[in-house]
């Protein structure tokens, strides 16, 4: 039994015996074997003269990028197919100049951002992923904003590329014949700087893909010290439910007390600038989101495996830093929890105390991401005084209807620390359309009881009431940030560097923002 105790540090969340959390049979395991082989990404002066090339082009008329000795065969198609070579719209030619298959790719006029050329290598890949020939893909005349612009082909061809298979039998993969960016220079870029991001969005999709019985908090945890292995300058801290206690973490700990696996903190500091203060980045880690108490309707309930999106975004966006040697500080921290309907299960009506000492009403149990990020926020300020922390969740389903699936919502009460976070958005292609936190959302979260309530039963903003309760926990002067990333944890269609699916969203953004924090 649950006895609240409001003299107590932390209102009781009684540990359960160790035995009692044990881990059920799964059938699966997040380490049952890889996903298949992927294209390796390879680089060249010259193009081939076989096998698969693509070409941009800018419009109908546009043949700069088109080898001369392909511009007539080429021409005569483009006009036989009506082709616009609008921006994203392919066309294939066969047997056309020794090549199995020619495809036309279509781009923006003009200078092309790293966005832009990340969009053409991406789909370059995905128009290509079924042929057993090598592709090369023509990048060598694409002017752009960004330096080095075959770099970022690369890097769109391989995000692109991403499959997640490793759990179907008899999986069949078409041959990992190379694919060749074709460009005097981009090669030492892709390496340095960008090699790392694409696989620290692999490692974000395939978390958020894995099914909550092959990803608790500790396979979570497991997944991620894996990854990290043997990149320098990390290091790797996990706070236990004893330890929580010891820290007076209810909120989180409140979360997990109804599931069979227990609650994690996993904090990834990387240290690339001295004694600078860090930039903290805290995600929201809901292995499997039941809504506990306040269970949710059955009908979807299975996407909530991807309810951990936003730490997933976090460990990958920390590894993309640490893999190109930033020069920055940053702490990654993944709230990890389970929320489940069990016989220890907080319920609605109880209250709850967070690390810094205050207390929460629990209207919602489903409204559980701001309570695992109340406590995650206070130890990240606590602990490492960080120069601005952001927050990234799949918070509110309230976003998906302000924003749909085209921004993710981004709050802020510093206007510097908003501005960097739209900068990094817009260079990275995950955007983010800015919300106000007004006032009144204070009113409607007051609780007669407690110092906040987690929700309320009036209608009106989700988003902006879930963003202010996380920062009502979140103690000033620390600039602050929050990105609600409901709309953009999954693609129910293929885009050009995003297969259908989970899209790891996130991961580019905070590689552009420590960018921005390089500065």
């Amino acid at each position: 039994m649950r006895v609240l105790l409001l003299a107590a540090t932390i209102l009781a969340t009684p540990a359960l015996a160790q035995s009692e959390r044990a881990p059920i049979g799964t059938g699966v395991s997040a380490s049952d074997r890889a996903n298949s082989a992927e294209r390796p990404i390879r680089f060249a002066t010259a193009a081939p003269t076989d096998g698969v090339l693509v070409i941009p082009m800018a419009g109908a008329t546009d043949l700069s990028h088109v080898p001369a000795a392909l511009r007539a065969a080429v021409t005569d198609a483009v006009a036989t197919a009506g082709f616009k070579a609008a921006p994203d719209k392919t066309l294939s030619l066969y047997g056309v100049g020794g090549y199995h298959r020619i495809v036309l790719i279509g781009v923006p006029a003009g200078q092309l951002d790293a966005a832009a050329l990340a969009d053409f290598g991406g789909r370059a890949a995905q128009e290509t992923r079924d042929n057993r020939q090598p592709v090369a893909i023509l990048a060598g005349t694409l002017t752009s904003t960004a330096t080095d612009p075959a770099a970022y082909v690369a890097l769109g061809a391989s995000l692109g590329q991403y499959r997640f298979d490793k759990l179907k039998s008899g999986v069949t993969a078409p041959a990992a014949q190379p694919l060749t960016v074709v460009a005097p220079t981009g090669e030492a870029t892709y390496t340095r700087e960008l090699a790392g991001v694409a696989d620290g969005a692999r490692m974000a999709r395939d978390l958020i893909t894995l099914p909550s019985n092959a990803k608790t908090p500790d396979s979570f945890v497991a997944a991620v010290r894996a990854q990290f292995a043997g990149v320098p300058n990390v290091r790797i801290t996990v706070l236990d439910e004893a330890e929580m206690r010891k820290r007076n973490m209810g909120s989180i700990l409140s979360v997990s007390a109804g599931s069979r696996h227990p609650a994690r903190m996993l904090i990834v500091e990387y240290s690339g600038a001295g004694n600078a203060a860090p930039l903290a980045l805290v995600g929201k880690g809901i292995t499997f989101d039941s809504g506990g108490i306040s269970l949710k309707p059955g009908a979807g309930m299975g996407d909530m495996k991807g309810d951990m999106a936003g730490a997933a975004a976090v460990m990958g966006g920390v590894y993309a830093a640490a893999k190109r040697g930033a020069k920055a500080n940053v702490i990654g921290i993944a709230a990890l929890a389970e929320n489940m309907p069990g016989g220890n299960a907080s319920r609605p009506g109880d209250v709850v105390r967070t690390m810094n000492g205050q207390t929460i009403e629990i209207i919602s149990t489903d409204a559980e991401g701001r309570m695992v990020l109340a406590d995650a926020n206070q130890y990240a300020i606590d602990r490492y005084k960080p120069a601005a922390l952001v927050n990234i969740a799949t918070l509110t389903g309230a976003v998906i209807t302000a924003l749909g699936d085209d921004y993710a919502g981004l709050f802020a009460r510093d206007e510097a620390l908003a501005a960097r976070v739209q900068s990094a958005a817009t260079s990275a292609g995950e955007p983010v359309w800015r919300l106000p936190l007004h006032p009144s959302y204070a009113k409607d979260m007051e609780s007669p009881i407690a110092d906040i309530a987690n929700g309320t039963t009036k209608s009106g903003p989700g988003a902006g009431r879930g963003a202010h309760f996380i920062g009502f926990l979140t103690p000033q002067p620390t600039p602050w940030a929050h990105i609600d990333m409901a709309g953009v944890d999954g693609a129910d269609e293929s885009l050009p560097t995003i297969p259908k699916g989970a899209r790891g969203y996130g991961v580019r953004l905070f590689d552009a923002l420590v960018r921005e924090f390089e500065k």
